[in-house]
């Protein structure tokens, strides 16, 4: 699965797009390598977004053509979330 559909239907980003635009700035990485929107996700992965000044990281339990609002959830596993004053992430 896509990257970017990925985000949308686990409900980590609300919007396809906005997904898509985060991966163009290099602010998500898949098992700690850069991840472009096309890139492909499988279960197991580890997926880190960087939301501002937040770092989540998620592994990828489920993936699912569609999923409703309750479900969502049941894509991922939290596994750690991180706060940090300047923004400048590298991994």
């Amino acid at each position: 699965m896509r990257l970017d559909k990925f985000l949308k239907l686990s409900r980590l980003i609300k919007r396809r797009t906005v997904a898509k635009d985060v991966s163009e700035q290099g602010r998500v990485w898949i098992n700690g390598r850069e991840a472009k929107p096309s890139s492909a996700v499988k279960v197991g992965d580890e997926l880190t977004v960087q939301f501002g000044q937040k770092l989540v990281t998620v592994r990828v339990e489920l993936l699912s053509e569609s999923t409703r609002k309750e479900d969502a959830a049941k894509m991922y596993t939290l596994l750690k979330e991180e706060m940090n004053k300047t923004e400048n992430w590298s991994l």
